[in-house]
C-alpha cells in the first residue's frame, strides 16, 4: 500500500471516528464556572426541539413572583475576541439576547434592573444569565476536536475540501428566590447558529438570530 493510499485510508478512519460526535448539549468540561453549582442538571428536550441541561426545583412556581431582577446578560467570563469572534459580534450578541430577555419576561412581569430596585412587597424573582462561549468547530467533530495525526488532517482536508463549520452559543442561566436566596432553577444550554463553509468565515451576530428566538420561544414556555 504506497503512502497516499495509506493517507487516505487514515482519513477515512478518522471521519468514522469522529463524524456524528457532536453534542447536542455542553459537555461538562464546558462548564464555565458561572453557575453557583452545576448538581442535578438532567438533559430535557425544550419545546422548540433543542436540548438543554436543566435542573427545575419542586417547589418552582412561576405564578408565584410578579418581578423579576434581571439587568442584562453577562459575557463571562472576560470574553477575548479573536479574528473570528471580534468585540463587535459578541456586543450584538449579547444586546439582542438581552432584549429578547427582557421582551419575554415583560409579558408577564415588572423587570427591574436589580432586587434593591423592585417595589415594596414584590414578590421577586432574580435571573442571572451569561454567554459562556461562540465558536465554531468542525461539522461532525467534538468541541476540542483531537486529531493528533497531522497528516491524516491533511489527507482529509486534501480528500474533502475544507470542512463546513457548526457555530455554537454557550448560554447559562438561573433564577433565584430574592425571599431566601435559594435557586429555583438553573440550565446549561449549547445552540446552533448558521453553518460557516470553512474555517476562516468570520462569525457574526446574524449567524444566531434564528436561534436566540427559538431560545426566546423556550423561555416564554418555561414561564407560562
Amino acid at each position: 500500500m504506497n503512502l497516499t493510499r495509506k493517507m487516505l485510508v487514515g482519513a477515512a478512519l478518522t471521519g468514522l471516528l469522529l463524524g456524528g460526535c457532536t453534542s447536542k448539549v455542553t459537555e461538562k468540561e464546558q462548564y464555565s464556572g458561572y453557575l453557583s453549582n452545576y448538581n442535578n442538571l438532567q438533559e430535557v428536550e425544550t419545546p422548540s426541539g433543542g436540548t438543554a441541561m436543566r435542573w427545575v426545583s419542586p417547589s418552582w412556581n412561576p405564578n408565584a413572583y410578579n418581578t423579576v431582577a434581571f439587568n442584562r446578560l453577562e459575557l463571562y467570563p472576560a470574553p477575548k475576541p479573536n479574528e473570528r469572534v471580534n468585540q463587535q459580534t459578541l456586543n450584538d450578541i449579547q444586546n439582542y439576547m438581552t432584549s429578547k430577555a427582557k421582551a419575554t419576561l415583560g409579558q408577564k412581569y415588572q423587570v427591574v434592573s436589580s432586587p434593591s430596585a423592585a417595589p415594596a412587597g414584590s414578590k421577586t424573582l432574580v435571573m442571572r444569565a451569561a454567554i459562556t462561549g461562540v465558536s465554531a468547530s468542525n461539522e461532525g467533530m467534538k468541541w476540542y476536536e483531537v486529531v493528533p495525526i497531522a497528516a491524516v488532517v491533511g489527507a482529509t482536508q486534501a480528500a474533502t475540501g475544507h470542512r463546513d463549520q457548526d457555530t455554537e452559543l454557550y448560554i447559562e442561566a438561573e433564577f433565584i428566590d430574592a425571599k431566601n436566596n435559594q435557586t429555583v432553577a438553573k440550565v446549561v444550554r449549547k445552540v446552533f447558529g448558521t453553518q460557516l463553509s470553512n474555517e476562516s468565515q468570520k462569525i457574526t451576530a446574524k449567524d444566531f438570530k434564528a436561534a436566540i428566538d427559538k431560545l426566546g420561544s423556550d423561555f416564554q414556555a418555561f414561564i407560562k
